[in-house]
């Protein structure tokens, strides 16, 4: 019986991440759908607003677990990218350059991740999960809701539990996708974090991540979320969450939810 670490994801999911952990001994499939709205200046003085809906289908079995996200996105106000932040871009179509509109919207990045849960010990409590993940490149680069560019991701996450607490922790590596109007950096991520489980179908818990720049002399990352995980019953599951941002290349706050049902 394997133990799994499930992570919803923030568009770009923002990956918002609840460890909530349940059994998975048999094929099991999901699908959820969220709401997530962020602003920030990122440093400019002019907000850029991001509200994205992603629908997110996972299908586990054994020590596997498979997903793919389709957001939609609506971003208005300064010329942040989702996901990336304020960095220098070229391209004179991007939002809110050269007299384009200051607000887009429409289909964002397409993100298809794998996780392998490749160690579990159940009497200690602990485990590792290993994280494999594509974005695509589908977010509008013209609009600025995007790069227009494919990412490839790494992560390494463990836990350990200690009653009704789980502290988690991980560490990942990005190669981003670069084009002609934008040069970005891989980088580095970390996340750590505590979740602690109230009763049988609810738990809370606080989430720090940060990210190295992605661009010369750009703001790292850096955002502490809490969040609320409340099990309805054998099918649905539900979620919201506030975040703080910590960083230029962070927004200034975000608030979110999201809806799981298992079949």
């Amino acid at each position: 019986m394997y133990r799994r670490t499930t992570t919803s994801c923030l568009a770009a999911l923002l990956c918002l991440s609840a460890t909530t952990a349940f059994a998975a001994d048999r094929d099991a499939y999901s699908l959820s759908v969220g709401a997530n709205y962020s602003s920030g200046d990122y440093g400019t003085g002019t907000n850029t607003r991001i509200f994205s809906i992603p629908v997110t289908g996972q299908y586990d079995t054994g020590p596997w677990s498979l997903r793919l996200t389709v957001p939609y996105l609506y971003v208005s106000g300064g010329t942040a990218i989702p996901g990336i932040g304020q960095v220098p871009n070229s391209n004179p179509n991007a939002r809110g350059r050269g007299g384009a509109s200051s607000s887009a919207s429409g289909l964002g990045d397409i993100v298809v991740a794998g996780v392998y849960n490749a160690y579990y010990d159940r009497a200690a409590g602990a485990g590792v999960d290993v994280t494999g993940k594509i974005k695509f490149g589908t977010a509008d680069a013209n609009k600025g809701m995007g790069t227009g560019e494919d990412d490839v991701s790494a992560q390494v996450d463990g836990y350990q539990t200690y009653g009704k607490a789980t502290l988690f922790a991980g560490i990942g590596y990005t190669v981003f996708g670069s084009s002609s109007f934008l040069s970005l950096d891989d980088a580095v991520n970390i996340a750590l974090g505590v979740n602690y489980r109230l009763d049988d179908s609810r738990s809370v818990g606080v989430r720090l991540d940060a990210r190295a720049p992605v661009y010369a002399d750009i703001s790292e990352q850096r955002e502490l979320m809490g969040y609320w995980v409340r099990r309805i019953d054998k099918t649905w599951k539900a979620q919201v969450y506030v975040l703080k941002g910590f960083a230029d290349g962070s927004p200034d706050w975000g608030v979110g939810a999201v809806a799981v049902y298992a079949f």
